[in-house]
């Protein structure tokens, strides 16, 4: 917290202005969080006018309007801190829990200089339960926003602004666990800790709340984040957030390799909102998981569309249905239109007199969207949920995830689906499960946990795929991985592979998501960089280093 000049309560002279900042010298009951001057009188100037003010809040409101929420918060304020929030009764209930359920105490905020309508500060506090007590300290922020029917500045209120981990309908609550830990184990059993694998922290919350009541273990006391609906709903699990008495863990085996896992930290390190995963075709087991953003699970759980990378899926529809053939021609002309949109190749490249291997190992979008007209609305999404097990909500891997989707859409909705736009939304485990489903010939849905462990039910498919379109569609990739988009990346990786590259655009950005998913040998993996352009050139050298790895 570093020093900072203490200023008496009653004092009715200017408060001090420290290095810029906004000054706060707190304490449990006592202190005052001192402002630039003038804010009072702007204050009183505003009550007296009657009209109402409009556009961002000023400087001057925006440090007045943090300061009464934050000062009365440490003081345990509830109702005072709950009225400078534009949803009092939220708040109220929110940082009423803070100190009842979660059991915090002597709480302590230093601001920081605000950041526009932004004051970031930090939050010291001790937690103390049935005799125990340990020292708490995190970093948060609050914005400050003008209510249009009065003018009035207020915190905008978000339950991240108490915690950052909170989001809405969730609450911190310190007491005996629920849940006993977890001692999670690689395949080779040897501990995995977040401290090792940064990027398994939200996978070990997983595998706690899953399993930490039937692994053996006892719980202990902590400081957790209990989930509301919608963050259950949107699978997001319980999260500790401090332990005052350690619980006796439990033990719980994975599939994970330490060999993989390790690489694949250090490959999604290499760039920004990096993802991948590794897995094995054969049996279905996830080999590594990683993300170079350790808050939220990208590679299980992202819903992003998957671009040219999807068009494996449409390819096995279009040579199941005679629509194309991996050495026959195939139209590819520099735009297509259907359903009232017309749909462009990369800078409007053409291949003329091309076949429809040559379309697909250059990701030639119009090759695809020109036989949107011949294919009913639900024939892709049934060709994911019956071939690659996708789309259908079942799969149950041992933590929670994603299991991709592909809605039934019409007209140019239906046909943006084909090269994984519109509404299909895809993460790197389901596009590395698609790769390792054209590998071994049929879908074997991928796992963290044996199902031995539970005696769960592993999801399958209805059926596999023609051997004359399953030995086409791997001359696709293989072709695409040693002469098309994918051949820098894979270079020196053949001749037992394939690949499939892919670039979805986003609204509102600049760079596509860049994809690249891939097998060679038995092994399959898939990743994804956001915002970082085409996949051959990001997500294919991470893919690729690991396949290297050996099969």
């Amino acid at each position: 917290m570093g020093k900072r000049r203490r200023v008496a309560e009653r004092r009715r002279t200017r408060p001090a202005l420290l290095g810029g900042a906004l000054a706060v010298a707190v304490g449990a009951g006592a202190g005052l969080y001192a402002l630039y001057g003038g804010a009072a009188a702007d204050e009183r100037a505003a009550a007296g006018h009657k009209t109402v003010r409009t556009g961002p809040p000023t400087a001057a409101e925006i440090r007045t309007t943090a300061a009464r929420f934050l000062t009365a918060w440490q003081h345990g304020k509830v109702s005072a801190a709950a009225a400078a929030t534009d949803d009092p009764a939220a708040a109220d209930r929110l940082l009423t829990g803070y100190t009842k359920d979660a059991h915090l105490t002597d709480v302590t905020v230093t601001a920081r200089p605000p950041k526009g309508a932004r004051v970031p500060f930090a939050v010291r506090a001790t937690i103390a339960y049935h005799g125990l007590s340990k020292p708490l300290a995190y970093d948060s922020s609050l914005t400050v926003v003008r209510r249009a029917s009065d003018g009035r500045p207020l915190v905008d209120w978000r339950p991240a602004v108490v915690h950052p981990d909170l989001t809405d309908g969730d609450r911190l609550v310190t007491g005996a666990s629920g849940t006993p830990p977890v001692k999670a184990l690689d395949r080779d059993g040897g501990e995995i800790t977040a401290a090792r694998y940064p990027s398994l922290g939200t996978v070990l919350d997983g595998l706690r709340e899953k399993y930490g009541k039937t692994a053996g273990g006892t719980a202990g006391i902590e400081l957790r984040v209990v989930r509301g609906k919608a963050a259950r709903d949107a699978k997001l699990s319980d999260k500790t957030l401090a332990e005052l008495s350690r619980g006796t863990p439990g033990t719980v085996r994975t599939t994970l390799s330490p060999e993989f896992q390790a690489a694949a930290e250090q490959q999604v390190d290499k760039r920004a909102r990096a993802s991948v995963v590794v897995l094995r075709p054969s049996t279905g087991e996830i080999l590594a998981a990683a993300n170079s953003g350790h808050g939220f699970n990208t590679a299980f759980q992202g819903a992003l569309a998957p671009g040219s990378t999807m068009k494996i899926i449409t390819s096995s529809l279009l040579l199941d249905k005679g629509l194309a053939a991996a050495d026959k021609p195939h139209p590819c002309p520099k735009t297509v239109t259907f359903g009232g949109w017309k749909f462009h190749n990369d800078d409007d490249f053409e291949i003329k007199g091309g076949t429809f291997k040559a379309s697909f190992a250059r990701s030639c979008n119009t090759a695809f969207i020109s036989q949107a007209k011949k294919l009913g609305n639900d024939d892709l999404s049934r060709q994911a949920q019956q071939v690659f097990g996708l789309s259908r909500n079942d799969w149950a891997i041992g933590v929670p995830s994603f299991d991709g989707s592909v809605p039934v859409q019409s007209a140019a909705q239906m046909a943006a689906e084909l090269i994984g736009q519109g509404g299909v939304r895809m993460n790197p485990l389901n596009m590395a499960s698609v790769a390792a489903t054209v590998q071994s010939g049929s879908f074997h849905q991928p796992y963290l946990v044996p199902p031995s462990v539970d005696h769960r039910t592993l999801a399958t498919a209805s059926r596999t795929l023609p051997a004359r379109t399953l030995s086409q569609l791997r001359e696709l990739m293989r072709y695409t991985a040693a002469s098309g988009t994918a051949a820098e990346a894979m270079s020196g990786l053949g001749p037992d592979y394939g690949a499939k590259t892919g670039s979805a655009e986003v609204d509102g950005q600049k760079k596509p998501n860049g994809w690249f998913t891939a097998y060679r040998g038995d092994l399959a993996a898939a990743g994804v960089v956001q915002a970082g352009g085409h996949g051959g050139d990001t997500a294919g050298p991470i893919v690729a280093a690991l396949l290297k790895r050996g099969s």
